[in-house]
């Protein structure tokens, strides 16, 4: 299935598509009244772990390969962007395409529990309560990452990925998580593409709680 084809899709379910964003903004504005004790207490620790700021601004491709800031707690040293070309050679990731490595030395202390945990990830209900994202959709890529994928991913597989809002959530985060390669990330998020529909979102929501709890595949 092609953009063209889904994107004829999603404009039939106008209904699905006004209560995905209701569910984002409900959510959005839900998570950040309910968690603001726990953003003070995470600011605060972080900034006793390690100097540098509290958020960890980074620019990712969005829908229709868009570009946004997104925002996360910061869990790595303040010069990690720096010091990432260097440990290149260390990348544990099938492809190279994005990058792991389970000892990672710019991992801070409370960095790593805030990752295993995934509580890293909570600042960016700012990005869906302004639209950039959405709370389930396929991550949003880094542009390097988005450069490495184009040498031996077919481009309209890349726009169909793209052709939905990224998510803080998605298929491939609740059948592996970090466990998955690449190549397998992509094809659970073409599936999600393909077989949208809000009942998909609330099941995938529900889903993530347990794997979070269950700190499953995650770095």
């Amino acid at each position: 299935m092609d953009t063209l084809t889904r994107d004829s899709q999603l404009r039939t379910l106008p209904g699905q598509l006004a209560g995905k964003r209701l569910l984002d903004l409900s959510g959005a504005v839900a998570g950040l009244l309910l968690l603001f004790p726990v953003f003070l207490l995470i600011a605060v620790l972080i900034k006793l772990d390690s100097p540098g700021p509290v958020f960890f601004r980074q620019v990712r491709m969005g829908l229709g390969e868009r570009r946004f800031r997104v925002w996360k707690f910061r869990t790595m040293t303040a010069d990690a962007e720096v010091r990432l070309e260097r440990l290149e050679a260390f990348n544990e990731s099938e492809g190279g395409v994005l990058f792991k490595m389970k000892n990672d030395p710019r991992v801070t202390r409370l960095g790593g529990f805030l990752r295993r945990t995934s509580l890293d990830e909570l600042p960016q209900l700012i990005n869906v309560l302004t639209g950039e994202m959405s709370l389930v959709g396929p991550r949003p890529l880094q542009e390097r990452d988005c450069q490495k994928a184009r040498t031996f991913v077919e481009p309209r597989r890349l726009a169909r990925r793209q052709s939905v809002l990224p998510g803080m959530s998605g298929l491939w985060q609740v059948r592996g998580r970090s466990e998955l390669n690449f190549v397998q990330m992509l094809e659970l998020d073409l599936q999600y593409v393909d077989r949208w529909s809000l009942g998909l979102d609330l099941w995938i929501l529900w889903r993530t709680a347990l794997v979070v709890l269950a700190k499953k595949g995650a770095y």
